[in-house]
């Protein structure tokens, strides 16, 4: 009787050590399953045979693989098994519909380069429809090489929200205010309006955060500068703006204002809050003590700064003040002609290294934080991206570990800096959303896009043919 007894009662508790855990199960929609997942949290974890469990838009848990399936039962699993999870890469610096003009003026001086090619190219062929293509070819390249974030600075803003959101990306976008005639806007009271206008529409947008972009402190007045402040503080949103880029940027400045471009921008009352400022080559010790006061990001572009010519960012200064200092591409127009933003990452480090002649300078592990939770920081979106934690929006991307250039790895930053490139990314997520998966686009129809990036080379080239 006693054993029978115990028979039953063993029977009954393995049912039930099976059935319990199925019933507490917690419904999720996606599981990345399998896979090597990099945190790039405060404690950088590493986690092999990870689990990412996602519903909508958050990740809701982040684990070992072993430990999480048990808890949760998703709509849908991602094997990644072989591969790396980790979060979306951050470009915090670029002009996104440029991908038009690809190519048309390399190897020239910044000056050079805006004044006798970008410019008049812009004023002849910049229209809605331009930037429409422009950010769809884009955002097709920055999906296929992992970017999920992106900060813009252009004209006919408000179309680059809207094919940013028809691709499925995450924007932080500027209106560009200029002390001359715009392709979308002609005077200063009709660029203030249009950006007043882009603002409220898109304010609140879970993929869009709106932008006043003045274009730099040489081709904005300082009463223009002003009124870019007083509109990003009426409506608490990010100022985003071209610094120190070139040396002959910095004398321009002091001759006019007997001041430094940083300098300039403090003494009239820029750098309140929220500023995003782009490139800071050249800056010194007192620079960036000012940037770091303001708690003003910088967004650095290695390969624009090397293809221009334009100097070398002291990258590792900034960062051993305390600033926070992200990457971007620039815009790929002759001063960096892709959107690849593990490239950026390769050349940042390399940059440091050779210019300081120390190759401890800047490690690979620094350089994918600031494409990753640094580059957030840098755009006040640390809260909400830039790392793979429980609550935080649900952008990351897998990337292939089989390829001949990424095997043997001994060294997972080492890999992503130095061996991996953008063609490796497997699949890309953007709140909650795949818009990539086994390199095919799911958002956007690739054929069309570049038939319509061929029409409009013919178009662009046949402009500058008759002027």
């Amino acid at each position: 009787m006693k054993r029978t007894l115990f028979i039953v009662v063993s029977i009954c508790v393995f049912i039930l050590s099976i059935a319990l855990p199925a019933v507490a199960q917690e419904p999720i929609d996606l599981a990345i399953v399998g896979g090597t997942v990099l945190t790039m949290d405060s404690e950088a974890h590493q986690i092999q045979e990870g689990y990412v469990a996602i519903r909508k838009d958050r990740i809701v848990d982040v684990g070992p693989k072993s430990r999480l399936e048990r808890l949760y039962h998703p709509r849908q699993i991602i094997n990644a098994k072989g591969q790396l999870a980790m979060p979306g890469l951050i470009n915090t610096h670029t002009h996104i519909p440029m991908s038009l003009f690809r190519g048309i003026a390399n190897d020239l001086t910044l000056q050079d380069w805006l004044e006798h090619y970008i410019f008049p190219a812009e004023a002849r062929n910049v229209t809605r429809d331009f930037v429409h293509w422009g950010t769809l070819l884009g955002a097709l390249e920055m999906i296929k090489s992992g970017t999920t974030t992106f900060a813009d600075m252009y004209y006919f803003e408000d179309e680059v929200a809207r094919s940013t959101k028809q691709a499925g990306l995450r924007g932080v976008l500027g209106e560009t205010w200029l002390d001359f005639p715009a392709p979308d806007n002609k005077t200063f009271e009709a660029m203030e309006a249009f950006t007043e206008k882009f603002i409220q529409e898109f304010k609140g947008d879970p993929l869009i955060t709106p932008a006043v972009a003045p274009h730099a402190p040489f081709t904005v007045s300082p009463e223009h500068l002003k009124a870019a402040r007083a509109l990003a503080d009426k409506y608490g949103v990010p100022l985003l703006i071209h610094v120190a880029e070139t040396k002959a940027e910095e004398q321009q400045i002091e001759a006019k204002y007997h001041a430094r471009p940083v300098q300039h921008l403090k003494n009239v009352g820029f750098l309140e809050k929220s500023v995003v400022a782009a490139h800071c080559v050249w800056v010194n010790d007192t620079d960036i003590a000012i940037l770091k006061t303001f708690d003003v990001g910088c967004a650095h572009n290695p390969s624009s700064n090397m293809m221009l010519a334009s100097g070398v960012a002291p990258v590792v200064k900034m960062l051993q003040a305390g600033m926070d200092v992200g990457l971007g591409t620039d815009g790929p127009a002759g001063s960096n002609n892709d959107f690849d933003m593990l490239e950026e990452m390769d050349l940042a480090s390399k940059l440091q290294k050779i210019t300081l002649m120390d190759p401890k300078a800047l490690p690979a592990r620094s350089a994918v934080a600031m494409a990753t939770i640094e580059g957030a920081k840098v755009l006040k979106l640390d809260k909400e991206i830039g790392s793979l934690e429980k609550g935080k929006r649900a952008d990351l991307i897998i990337l292939n570990l089989s390829h001949p250039n990424e095997v043997p790895s001994y060294d997972l930053y080492g890999s992503l800096v130095y061996s991996i490139k953008g063609c490796d990314v497997d699949t890309t997520i953007v709140n909650g959303h795949i818009l990539m998966r086994h390199r095919n686009v799911l958002t956007l129809n690739e054929p069309e896009i570049i038939q319509k990036a061929r029409e409009f080379h013919d178009r662009i080239l046949e402009s500058l043919k008759t002027h």
